[in-house]
């Protein structure tokens, strides 16, 4: 089995989930998944609150990787790794009604079609999957709600 696996520093400043944000497009895109395919929003909103979770929660720098299988079998799959030097475990929310935050978590058990976290030297890594192959949820902020993408 063959693995492209690419990461970036991520500095613990929020201003950073943005630069995160364009990174992965840029690798998705090299990647061969288009930038209108439902797969990239998807995942880019996967990165985006694994990302947050790491600079917000911590303060610390995190790694952001996307690891992308080159065999037959993994070919339709990517991998978001965060890693992050806290041991503090993620702790999923529920969040209500107006509240701003709380809702990570969700997003991305909502989205991914896998997700977890392991212990990674002194911290933590927290991961999620997409299958490509698989029928893409995505979520559309104007209808406040995931759907199924064409």
């Amino acid at each position: 089995m063959q693995v492209l696996l690419v990461q970036l520093e991520v500095g613990p400043d929020p201003a950073e989930v943005g630069r995160a944000r364009r990174w992965a497009r840029s690798r998705l895109a090299g990647s061969g998944i288009g930038d209108d395919e439902p797969l990239a929003d998807t995942l880019i909103l996967l990165i985006s609150e694994l990302v947050t979770n790491a600079v917000v929660h911590t303060g610390c720098p995190a790694v952001l990787r996307m690891l992308f299988g080159a065999g037959a079998a993994e070919a339709g799959t990517v991998r978001v790794e965060v890693a992050d030097i806290s041991a503090c475990p993620p702790r999923p929310r529920h969040a209500d009604g107006d509240d701003t935050n709380g809702r990570g978590l969700e997003l991305v058990d909502g989205l991914a079609d896998r997700w977890g976290w392991q212990p990674e030297g002194a911290g933590k890594s927290i991961w999620c999957e997409v299958d490509r192959g698989a029928r893409q949820v995505a979520y559309e902020p104007a209808v406040r709600g995931f759907v199924a993408a064409p």
